[in-house]
């Protein structure tokens, strides 16, 4: 049996059987999309890491360190600076103990606010999902090139996905990914080293690739570098999963605890990521990978390492893919259950009816994005784009949720709205026609975040300010 074929239904098969382990478990909404609000520390940091940690890294964030070496990591550095100031929301949020960010922003704001943030929401996670299909398809298509072609590689995997997410919800999603942290973790730490001594040292390294790949911004400018860092950094501060999960541990204490573990497996994962990523390209320069860049980690633990090291890898790569998809479909999916079915449609709907829909609206969004996925050729542009809107729209009402007194309702959803215009407008043929090119050339980042702050603040300043009551699930201590 081919044995890479084999570790892959090793995984699927486990992934499936965690799931079902945990259908019995799962009988209320909390127990569902918050976990019963039961996870401990050491849960909460592969699961946080897993699903962080997905194909934007390992596929986006691989082929920009084929492109232009080490200065790749100005992508894995904006979630590092976010993660340092996560450390002092992460008990807030706890304290909050809600579902979703839609939650916090109707809490804070108002309904419209909600409503705005979970429209945003849909946009960013379908597709981040849907380049999650991708990553995980490229890996079936390198294992059965002559067999599953690269669209139905897509289908397979999105249909996989869709039933583990299903199943069981938070649940299965925190407890599996504890596994594949570890095995992720462990996998790349091994190899890193083993494809160095095949690339025939750090020298061996350095004489094949340009002086650039080794350099502080290498080929990029300072404001390309910005618009790779900013993005990455603002989806970390807002990133509905990551709330969720939050809203899932069992104490504050632990949420705390998380964060700090998380910031450390975040910076030694996506650093190795990198580094293997700049050796492959030094090891396989030309060929088929070079026409696809976002496969190197995985054609090189096929091409470059021994077959036991290269299967392990790219088993640790397809499971930390499917990992990511399960988290990105699945809090949108809260997001359709908790703020519009149980909102707006059935609010005394019984628990069972709940996670009846919650599953079907699981479908839903999977076949959302699988079209995306069909339709999507750069992995790096799609993840910067849904970075992009969750940045713009969302991040910044969030954050002054905790931390701005001030902000208004009004304010927020002025902010929300033209956040999220500005980031699907900017590349149409309208604004290129009506604005200089100096402008258009740039990525939807800083037009979008810089409108979307402005009128935050402006707005905020001539609006009343919101009552006591509004800010009294935000105050800390």
């Amino acid at each position: 049996m081919n044995p890479y074929a084999a570790v892959l239904a090793v995984i699927s098969i486990t992934l499936l059987a965690v799931s079902l382990s945990r259908v019995n478990k799962t009988k209320t909404k909390a127990d569902y999309l918050v976990a019963g609000r039961s996870l401990p520390a050491f849960v909460l940091i592969f699961t946080l890491l897993s699903s962080w940690i997905g194909s934007g890294s390992l596929l986006g964030g691989a082929e920009n360190a084929y492109k232009h070496g080490f200065a790749a990591l100005w992508q894995s550095a904006g979630g590092w600076a976010g993660l340092i100031l996560i450390y002092f929301i992460a008990p807030r949020a706890r304290k909050f103990a809600q579902f979703t960010i839609p939650d916090l922003l109707e809490a804070r704001y108002n309904q419209t606010a909600r409503v705005l943030g979970v429209i945003a929401i849909l946009f960013t996670y379908t597709a981040i999902t849907s380049y999650q299909f991708i990553g995980g398809g490229d890996i079936l298509h390198l294992i059965f090139p002559d067999l599953i072609t690269a669209n139905l590689s897509k289908y397979i995997i999105a249909g996989f996905v869709i039933v583990f997410t299903a199943i069981a919800g938070m649940s299965s999603v925190a407890y599996m990914d504890v596994v594949i942290g570890l095995l992720a973790t462990v996998s790349m730490l091994a190899s890193l080293p083993v494809l160095i001594h095949l690339a025939g040292g750090l020298s061996g390294i350095h004489n094949a690739l340009p002086a650039s790949h080794f350099q502080v911004l290498g080929d990029l400018s300072f404001a390309q570098a910005m618009e790779i860092f900013l993005p990455t950094c603002l989806l970390m501060l807002g990133n509905q999963s990551m709330y969720q999960k939050f809203f899932s541990a069992k104490s504050e204490k632990a949420a705390s605890q998380a964060v700090v573990g998380w910031f450390i497996g975040a910076v030694i994962l996506e650093t190795v990521i990198v580094a293997i990523a700049v050796v492959g390209s030094a090891l396989f320069p030309t060929g088929e990978v070079h026409s696809h860049p976002r496969e190197i980690l995985a054609y090189t633990g096929m091409h470059g390492l021994p077959l036991w090291m290269g299967v392990v890898l790219v088993g640790a790569i397809f499971a930390k893919i499917i990992s990511t998809a399960n988290n990105y479909l699945f809090s949108p999916a809260t997001n359709l259950v908790n703020d519009v079915f149980v909102r707006y449609i059935a609010r005394d709907a019984s628990n069972k009816r709940i996670l009846i829909v919650s599953r079907l609206m699981v479908v839903l969004l999977g076949l959302w994005a699988l079209y995306q996925s069909l339709h999507t050729e750069s992995v790096l542009k799609k993840a910067l784009y849904a970075y992009t809107i969750y940045s713009a729209a969302l991040t910044p009402v969030i954050l002054a949720a905790f931390f701005w007194k001030r902000t208004t309702a009004t304010a927020a959803v002025i902010s929300i709205a033209l956040g999220t215009l500005v980031t699907i407008t900017w590349d149409s043929a309208f604004i290129h026609a009506h604005l200089p090119t100096i402008l258009t050339e740039r990525d939807a980042i800083f037009p979008a975040l810089l409108t979307s702050l402005f009128s935050l603040v402006l707005v905020s300043l001539i609006t009343p300010p919101p009552s006591a009551s509004q800010l009294a699930p935000f105050a800390e201590g």
